[in-house]
């Protein structure tokens, strides 16, 4: 089942142009559709996939934003994420487009595999001020050069778990699982001699540049 749900995504007329120049450039593009779809996290915000596909025999569970030249397709799993968003042009990085969207991830989103009543601990307990510490005075001055950052999300006082996300440098670098068992972990088991694990909560496959360059 399709639906008109032009209110979903809009686009600039910047936008627009940039979108249907690239369109025109793609082999039977008079049968593709500009797929948008939320892939992950990154940072406080979500992470996209851009792409045409061909919009014959879409599955039904997808919404369709449809004008009279282009097909905007969003998986029925993305659409609530999306609502509101703008497709426009942004002048950094050397040009592309940039999704604009007006909804942020949930808690649960961002920090997928922390249990939910872990998270509703907050960080105000002793260990996890400890370990908050410890990630400003000695973790986060070291891999701050490559752009990195470590962030703790949630501490379990009971099972003495530390859950950390990565971000900057450190999301989807192929060296951030070393980065984490040889130096956070070390340091923070080091530091805070009771803590028995630190779990990396960090979407990975997120860590990508969600612009279309020119």
């Amino acid at each position: 089942m399709t639906t008109d749900n032009t209110d979903l995504i809009t686009l600039t007329p910047q936008a627009r142009t940039i979108v249907l120049d690239a369109l025109r450039n793609e082999e039977n593009h008079t049968t593709l559709g500009l797929w948008v779809e939320v892939t992950g996290v990154r940072g406080a915000g979500y992470s996209y996939d851009l792409f045409f596909q061909d919009k014959d025999g879409i599955e039904e569970l997808v919404e369709l934003v449809v004008d009279d030249e282009l097909t905007i397709v969003v998986p029925t799993k993305s659409a609530s994420r999306l609502r509101g968003s703008r497709l426009e042009f942004s002048e950094e990085n050397g040009g592309g487009l940039v999704l604009v969207n007006p909804n942020s991830p949930t808690s649960e989103e961002m920090n997928p595999g922390v249990p939910a009543e872990i998270l509703a601990k907050g960080l105000g307990g002793s260990l996890a001020l400890k370990a908050l510490a410890v990630l400003e005075a000695s973790i986060n001055p070291s891999i701050a050069s490559h752009g990195g950052r470590a962030d703790l999300v949630a501490l379990d006082d009971d099972e003495k778990v530390a859950y950390v996300r990565l971000s900057g440098g450190c999301q989807g670098c192929a060296m951030s699982r070393m980065t984490l068992s040889q130096g956070i972990e070390t340091t923070l088991k080091e530091e805070i001699p009771v803590l028995v694990g630190v779990v990396d909560v960090t979407d990975h496959d997120s860590g990508s540049n969600p612009f279309y360059e020119r």
